[in-house]
């Protein structure tokens, strides 16, 4: 069993080393920070969501801007639509599971407003639902996808794209960006 536990670390630090040793993806993190800093300077939220693992990440994030990361700051406006179960339940009856995150970009989207998308395949149709709204309302776009980024990668401003297939391990890329987005974001602001 230890061999298998040291095969899968070393697996998920080559995909790591591999993803942060590409400048694209770091231009992209560095993109997604200025965004979202901006956007708060100016008076916007983050709006963030996924489904499963992306979602528990959509959570994560937002209890990070809001609480705090490493240091005492402002709480950083910031929502993920992944929690109101009332709403996700209302939805989902009332119309479909495609419309939960789109319903509730609707009612609380506004330009200069910031959207993360989080999708291991890029694929998921509510996300995608979620995205076409955010685009409809002028709110700017940042994704997190997986594999080949699936049609989510096209319509995001901002794609910061895991281009492997496992979705452990594109999972475990997303939390360490999400944390590296979550310190420089916090570090752009004085206490």
């Amino acid at each position: 069993m230890k061999n298998e536990i040291k095969k899968i670390a070393e697996e998920s630090l080559k995909v790591k080393k591999r993803f942060f040793e590409d400048d694209k993806n770091l231009e992209a993190i560095s993109q997604a920070v200025e965004t979202i800093v901006k956007s708060c300077n100016d008076g916007g939220k983050v709006l963030i969501f996924g489904n499963g693992g992306s979602a528990a990440d959509s959570q994560h994030m937002a209890a990070e801007l809001v609480v705090r990361f490493e240091k005492e700051r402002k709480a950083f406006p910031c929502i993920a639509l992944t929690t109101d179960s009332s709403i996700l339940t209302a939805t989902s009856n009332d119309y479909n599971f495609e419309s939960i995150f789109s319903r509730q970009i609707e009612a609380l989207g506004n330009v200069g407003d910031i959207v993360i998308a989080i999708s291991t395949s890029g694929n998921s149709k509510n996300v995608i639902k979620g995205v076409k709204a955010a685009k409809a309302k002028e709110v700017k776009v940042i994704a997190l996808t997986g594999k080949d980024g699936g049609e989510l990668l096209s319509m995001a401003d901002i794609a910061i794209n895991v281009d492997v297939e496992n979705t452990a391990r594109v999972q475990e890329v997303h939390i360490t960006v999400i944390h590296i987005i979550c310190k420089l974001v916090e570090d752009s602001f004085i206490l």
